[in-house]
């Protein structure tokens, strides 16, 4: 367990910022600029729990928010097996696989989509949903990352099907507190 004595460094000053791996970067570098989305992501849920979400998804959530300090923490020391070191897999197929359960267990709840529906409802959902596209976003980024390091495919696997829970999610918490989804409406 990392113990952090001091928050501040100096170190940064002149917009570098440091790898997992020990090597300096500039801060939008395209792996840190990676992690950075990832958490982001995470905080984006930390303010959907802030909210009070329905203690059915809280739990997962929270498991979540460790998982995805693992997959920041294995993003920033992605290349170091080309520097002479190993590099840890801490994202794997049984998180995937969790997901999955997730979305299959949730979604049996909710009734079919029968049409687009617009971000919103109750504010834990809404958070959800911000959640929702900052996970897109992060996926696009470690995907443009994946064009000059080693990505393994669990990490890409992993933040395509959390996208998909976080959308369940956020229709399930409108559900929990009796709201229904808002549909879109094509006629405007």
């Amino acid at each position: 367990m990392p113990r952090l004595t001091r928050i501040y460094t100096r170190k940064g000053d002149d917009g570098s910022t440091g790898l997992g791996t020990g090597e300096r970067v500039q801060k939008n570098h395209p792996q840190v600029d990676a992690y950075g989305d990832v958490d982001e992501l995470n905080a984006s849920i930390g303010v959907a729990l802030a909210a009070g979400l329905d203690e059915r998804i809280a739990g997962t959530l929270q498991r979540i928010q460790s998982e995805l300090l693992n997959l920041g923490g294995e993003l920033s020391v992605l290349g170091a097996q080309t520097r002479g070191r190993k590099a840890p897999q801490l994202v794997r197929q049984r998180h995937v696989d969790a997901l999955e359960r997730s979305c299959d267990e949730l979604n049996a709840d909710l009734g079919p989509l029968e049409n687009f529906i617009l971000p919103g409802g109750v504010p834990g959902a809404a958070a959800l949903h911000v959640a929702r596209t900052v996970c897109r976003r992060a996926e696009r980024k470690v995907i443009t990352l994946a064009g000059t390091l080693a990505v393994p495919g669990e990490m890409l696997s992993y933040l395509n099907r959390l996208s998909d829970l976080l959308f369940i999610m956020a229709r399930h918490e409108n559900r929990a507190r009796g709201v229904a989804d808002v549909l879109w409406d094509t006629e405007v």
